[in-house]
């Protein structure tokens, strides 16, 4: 596989050439609908996944559109005079955006690096820089095992940007930016950007990724972790999807975060606090060991700094195995010499069996700087299907903490209520039974949950409406079931913080 470190990248200093190219691809509808639309569905999915051949099929013709799928995404030479109906091509071929393929001056030239469409939140038509080959990773392998390569989007990355709170703020800090998708996000709502990788080639993809976006300019340093931020530098939102993976050595940099075990995740988490404005945001992508003799929650809430509140959902467990297979597949060492992917498999269950380690978790990591006396931390296993996107679900869970907070339960028996969009009731059992074994309250918005409740809880959730207060609820329902409401006042209380707490209640 060639070397990406090795070859050369479009100039960041020709923003004037950016420009032209963007309006060039924009006038081409290269952007995400006009590749839907030129591919069809199974073409445009099979490429997400690094599969050209049904890219390849779609593009026999010679459109515009197709020369530039064929040049930038399935990175095959193009003669120089079809890209010149096109581009821009003498000032992308000087700017680095394009090389020659061939000694002729107007023979076939060819892209440097992969550039891919990216449909912004609101419709935005963005594009992502990556080295070619390796827009994607996942079960196909990466196009280049180089240490310092540099990925494009994939799932992690399209994960973290869904999650993310989105909401005015004055400084955004993308921490190992990578491609630059999350600080591409950031600027909409971030006055200043903040960007660092350990790696000098990332931040200056990520350039190339803002230029070509139209996006304004990052703060780009380069340094590991928190490295680059100076003495008291403090944001109002960290992202991060570091380099988790939990692997024998460090090979590869967008990866292997070089530390052993979890602990490079453990001091992202442990450091952010200190550096979050009080109301902030930290967000991150991670793994965690499960090991033997260990709790993995108490592990994870273990790393929860001092003054934040957390929300640390688990979404999959995979077994060392599976584990060690996944990520020897994206790196393509499955593709390679037999005997040392299978030196590579035994080096990674040495180490695990060394720590003790039985499975790792994947998951979402949220923090936010509070000056709560008590603050909250919720870890859960939740691996079921949710809506993307999810920030305003995961502000809306810390809105509900605070107002759950400033609560007795005497205020809250005196609050109003009302069911959340979209729950439903149902009643599960055997058929024929007078009576359902159990009730179910289920979601279907946000993380799409799924709570039993009691008698109880189903009959104040079915007339929530925020017309009565929680209190006054309570004593009609003890007065149909021939119940004390004194005891049921005294009782309930935890349940319907549960239920708030959870987004099946809101405040009214």
């Amino acid at each position: 596989m060639s070397n990406a470190t090795s070859s050369p990248l479009p100039s960041t200093d020709r923003a004037d050439v950016a420009a032209r190219l963007r309006d060039a691809l924009i006038g081409a509808s290269f952007t995400a609908d006009g590749l839907l639309d030129l591919l069809g569905a199974p073409a445009y999915a099979a490429l997400a996944r690094s599969e050209i051949v049904p890219a390849l099929r779609a593009t026999r013709g010679d459109t515009p559109l197709e020369r530039l799928v064929r040049l930038f995404l399935l990175q095959q030479p193009v003669p120089y005079g079809r890209v010149a109906d096109v581009l821009p091509v003498d000032a992308c071929l000087e700017a680095g955006w394009l090389v020659r393929a061939g000694a002729e001056p107007h023979g076939d030239v060819a892209a440097t690096v992969d550039v891919r469409p990216y449909g912004g939140p609101d419709g935005e038509d963005w594009f992502i820089v990556s080295d070619l080959g390796c827009a994607v990773g996942g079960a196909g392998g990466i196009g280049s095992r180089a240490e310092g390569v540099v990925l494009g989007v994939g799932g992690a990355s399209t994960t973290l940007a869904g999650i993310t709170v989105r909401t005015p703020v004055a400084a955004a800090l993308d921490l190992g930016t990578g491609s630059g998708i999350q600080a591409l996000h950031a600027s909409r709502h971030a006055t200043r950007v903040t960007a660092t990788d350990l790696n000098p080639r990332a931040l200056h993809i990520t350039a190339l990724t803002l230029a070509l976006s139209d996006a304004p300019a990052a703060d780009l340093r380069e340094g590991s972790l928190f490295e680059p931020i100076r003495d008291g530098e403090t944001f109002d939102l960290i992202v991060s999807n570091p380099p988790f993976v939990i692997s024998p050595g460090a090979r590869l940099t967008y990866r292997d975060g070089g530390m052993g075990g979890d602990d490079l995740c453990r001091s992202l988490v442990q450091e952010s606090g200190e550096r979050l404005n009080e109301g902030g945001f930290a967000q991150f992508l991670a793994n965690w060991q499960h090991v033997e003799g260990e709790d993995w929650q108490d592990r994870v809430r273990s790393w929860v700094p001092r003054g934040c509140d957390a929300w640390i959902v688990q979404r999959e467990v995979q077994d060392v195995t599976q584990y060690a297979e996944l990520w020897l597949r994206d790196a393509g060492d499955h593709r390679g010499d037999p005997a040392a992917y299978q030196a590579r498999y035994d080096a990674w269950l040495e180490e695990f069996e060394a720590r003790k380690v039985k499975a790792v978790g994947f998951g979402w990591i949220t923090l936010r700087r509070t000056g709560a006396a008590e603050p909250s931390v919720r870890v859960e296993e939740w691996p079921h299907p949710v809506e993307q996107p999810l920030g305003d679900t995961i502000r809306a869970h810390f809105e509900r903490l605070d107002h759950l907070r400033s609560l007795d339960d005497a205020a809250l028996l005196a609050g109003h209520f009302r069911l959340a969009a979209e729950v439903v009731q149902e009643q599960v059992g055997l058929p024929g039974a007078e009576d359902p074994e159990h009730v179910v309250l289920r979601q279907h918005r946000g993380m799409r949950r799924a709570t039993k409740v009691d008698t109880v809880g189903a009959g104040f959730a079915g007339v929530c409406d925020g017309s009565l207060s929680a209190g006054r609820i309570l004593d009609a329902i003890a007065q149909l079931m021939g119940e004390d409401p004194v005891l049921l006042r005294d009782r309930t209380p935890a349940q319907i913080r549960l239920l708030v707490e959870q987004g099946f209640l809101e405040p009214s």
